[in-house]
């Protein structure tokens, strides 16, 4: 059972992150299919991400979900909140019985540095340059993937992810972990606070309030 990672925030809620090595066959045991999706990869995405839903907390009702015009993935009594993000051979969620939830995992790229122009505004590109360019591409990753944690908390589209997901502070609380202090400024600024933790190719950020 490749269960790579899990953590319990608290009573009320759980993350993990499963390295997808199994067949489909093996999570359709277990996950109803919802819809259809032909991409091999993605499917096995799909299904190995709600599998996890039901790691967490046996008691998610995995046959309730229902997708929100967003494309956001809900349940409609909210019984539980939820998230999902995949990345390569990787799938991550976190549940709460309490608080909205965002996740995102990502496998670090050079690409993301020709795009921060695109996704950070001038003063969060500030936060990262003066790093070294071994760590630049890990520190560009944890910022994209902060700010797609609170794109998804937020679960309602149409926001500008350099005006509206603000990065202010990147804290390394330990070489493989951290914070960064951030706020929702779609409305009123809406101060977040969002962990990372860092693996030599994978970046986890989640956010729970």
């Amino acid at each position: 059972m490749p269960l790579f990672y899990t953590q319990t925030i608290d009573e009320f809620t759980r993350l993990g992150v499963w390295e997808i090595t199994e067949p489909e066959d093996y999570f359709l045991e277990f996950v109803p299919v919802s819809r259809q999706i032909t991409h091999p990869q993605k499917r096995l995405q799909h299904l190995a991400g709600r599998f996890l839903l039901q790691h967490l907390f046996p008691d998610f009702p995995l046959s309730l979900i229902q997708l929100a015009t967003t494309k956001k993935p809900f349940l409609p009594q909210e019984s539980h909140h939820f998230s999902i993000s995949h990345c390569g051979n990787y799938a991550a969620a976190i549940v709460s019985t309490v608080d909205r939830v965002g996740i995102d995992i990502e496998i670090p790229t050079d690409r993301l540095l020709h795009l921060m122009p695109k996704y950070l505004h001038t003063t969060e590109r500030m936060l990262a340059e003066p790093h070294a360019l071994d760590q630049l591409v890990h520190v560009a990753t944890i910022l994209w993937s902060a700010k797609e944690a609170m794109f998804k908390w937020y679960g309602h589209g149409e926001v500008d992810f350099k005006q509206h997901l603000r990065i202010h502070e990147l804290n390394f609380d330990m070489p493989d972990s951290g914070h960064i202090n951030a706020a929702f400024m779609k409305f009123d600024e809406q101060p977040l606070q969002l962990p990372f933790k860092c693996w030599p190719n994978l970046v986890l950020s989640w956010l729970a309030v």
